[in-house]
């Protein structure tokens, strides 16, 4: 299901990160989206949005005014065309594609780091040297402990996925012994 919403998500996120920074207002629109997007989370709004039953232009209606009278205008028509679409569940999802992108543009990318053990500073900065060079610029790191990986570390960077966990070896293992 996850990956549903992203595919549905990158091509609203997309858009809407080209036009942002095609007139200049990249800021603008990433805090109208974490607006938006914290709006649909709400869960007496997420069970509007989720029946069907619901007319569009009424959901529609509810976020816009729960938004503001200073909300931005192609805001508010992204959130037309989502109702429209019944993709306002997406929101959070087109937010987070859309931040992906912002942060790209700057050239920083978000490495989240899981290890089933603690990592030490000095093994945070010679990961993040090594990463930033293979990316190509800066790497802002966040670093997670998971026991579940048993051993080993899992790097995520965007769509690139480094899995050097015992786990996912195990997982390999079992794959390839399946016929």
């Amino acid at each position: 299901m996850a990956g549903d919403i992203t595919t549905i998500a990158r091509p609203y996120a997309e858009a809407v990160f080209e036009r942002a920074k095609e007139v200049g207002q990249v800021e603008t629109w990433s805090v109208a989206l974490q607006t938006l997007a914290a709006i649909v989370s709400d869960p007496r709004i997420a069970e509007q949005i989720a029946n069907p039953n619901v007319p569009r232009e009424r959901t529609r209606k509810l976020v816009l005014d729960v938004c503001g009278d200073d909300f931005p205008p192609e805001a508010a028509n992204l959130l037309s065309l989502l109702a429209h679409n019944r993709r306002l569940a997406a929101l959070p999802e087109i937010t987070r594609l859309f931040e992906a992108s912002r942060i790209a543009d700057q050239g920083v990318t978000n490495v989240l780091i899981r290890s089933a053990f603690e990592i030490t500073d000095a093994e945070q900065a010679a990961i993040a040297a090594s990463l930033a060079k293979r990316f190509g610029g800066r790497v802002d790191i966040t670093v997670e402990t998971d026991t579940a990986l048993i051993g080993g570390i899992e790097i995520r960077a965007g769509d690139v996925v480094i899995d050097d966990s015992v786990r996912g070896k195990l997982q390999q293992l079992a794959q390839a012994l399946q016929f």
